[in-house]
């Protein structure tokens, strides 16, 4: 199965900003398509010649090790020329905008720009600023939606389906942009969604997104299909946001005792990194009903889509 047959919706996007502006038929052309290209890290040479002289630039302005490494492989194993650029020492830091440095390094030939920064709307800004494909990577706690699609991606390979699942996104879901892209997708997808945590860390505000909001974990353990766990800033509990790290634990954190009183197969997920003995148990993190390495595999294909079909509108 070639990524073109994967689906008949015309993908429209040179870029993608946020899960809020695809449809449910866009989403669902993209994990198609990350299925068909999923086969592609099993071959002796792990290449396509799709992206063959294109320019992908990935500009990080916030740390990241995880997600610019599965871009820069994603790019890579579509045989485009990767160029890493960090904030850090950059012109931004001397005073230039972030919009005249995005402009700069366009003129240099680029097609793509993959843009993770700490300011929401700053993948909007570069994406307004340049003509070139911009890739949304994480922009403060606005969104992340390549996570968000890997997440559904997990969720649909797992379960088969996402329409109908019942998911819980549990912790810091206030300051979490994957929760967000999360919320979005799942809800577009027919998903019905619970968002789990302290009131400082999960507001009632989600509601206007159409999940459902409480404090409880432990009231519906048994009616989750699948549960994503948040990762913890420790400043956080410094802040006292909420009371202590052992309070958090024996109110959120998911362990065994936990998972004996779940569904037999409940999908536990967790975008990284771990804080193992707060968000999660060792044994749980490690164990069978727990994605968390199958995610960061499933990041890779769900990317090579994205900049396929990104790909594919901006020629056309």
């Amino acid at each position: 199965m070639s990524p073109t047959d994967a689906s008949s919706t015309t993908w429209r996007h040179k870029s993608l900003l946020t899960l809020a502006a695809l449809t449910p038929e866009e989403i669902t052309l993209v994990l198609d398509t990350a299925h068909a290209f999923s086969e592609v890290s099993t071959r002796s040479i792990k290449k396509a010649p799709t992206l063959r002289g294109k320019v992908v630039v990935n500009a990080f302005f916030e740390e990241s090790t995880r997600t610019r490494i599965s871009f820069t492989l994603a790019a890579q194993r579509l045989s485009a020329d990767v160029v890493d650029f960090s904030g850090k020492g950059s012109s931004t830091q001397k005073g230039e905008s972030l919009r005249d440095t995005a402009r700069t390094i366009e003129a240099m030939g680029v097609d793509f720009f993959v843009v993770r920064h700490p300011s929401a709307g700053a993948a909007s800004e570069v994406a307004n600023a340049v003509s070139c494909s911009v890739i949304n990577a994480g922009d403060g706690r606005h969104a992340h939606p390549t996570q968000g699609l890997l997440d559904l991606y997990t969720i649909r390979e797992r379960k088969g389906r996402v329409a109908g699942l019942h998911v819980a996104i549990v912790g810091d879901v206030a300051n979490s942009r994957v929760a967000r892209s999360d919320i979005v997708g799942l809800t577009k997808l027919g998903a019905h969604v619970t968002v789990i945590g302290p009131p400082t860390l999960a507001p009632r505000s989600f509601e206007a997104m159409g999940a459902r909001v409480t404090s409880d974990f432990d009231a519906k353990l048994d009616d989750y299909d699948v549960i994503s766990m948040l990762r913890i800033q420790k400043e956080r509990i410094a802040a006292s946001v909420f009371p202590s790290e052992r309070e958090y634990v024996r109110l959120f954190g998911m362990n065994a005792e936990r998972l004996a009183r779940c569904k037999p197969d409940v999908l536990v997920m967790h975008p990284g990194p771990v804080n193992r003995g707060l968000e999660l148990a060792a044994d749980v993190a490690d164990g069978p009903n727990s994605s968390i390495l199958r995610q960061v595999t499933n990041g890779l294909a769900v990317r090579m889509a994205v900049l396929f079909l990104c790909n594919q509108a901006a020629a056309g």
